[in-house]
């Protein structure tokens, strides 16, 4: 083990964290990204959610749930707009009907 070791701010941590925990982030991506060792964010995360008591694992949602949610979200919004134009163009032929 080398005898450096990171010293991270609490601010910077807490950063980290609600990068990955508010923002549904992966934690490599997040990790990469600030340039931390991906299991020192990993520990960051789970002692988070143990003190806020977020540590239960079935609340979580996998990365490919979260791909799969976004995807339905997407569905929905366009089947919305469609929803919308099919009613206005109801109203319009019903209109010209008269």
């Amino acid at each position: 083990m080398s005898k450096f070791r990171g010293k991270y701010t609490p601010e910077f941590r807490d950063t980290a964290v609600r990068a990955v925990v508010d923002g549904s982030r992966p934690i490599a991506d997040v990790a990469r990204e600030l340039g931390l060792v991906e299991q020192t964010l990993r520990n960051w995360v789970a002692a988070h959610r143990e003190r806020h008591g977020g540590g239960e694992k079935s609340d979580e949602l996998t990365v490919s749930e979260r791909a799969r949610l976004k995807q339905l979200e997407k569905e929905v919004r366009e089947l919305r707009m469609e929803n919308e134009f099919l009613g206005k163009a109801t109203a319009f032929f019903a209109k010209k009907s008269q």
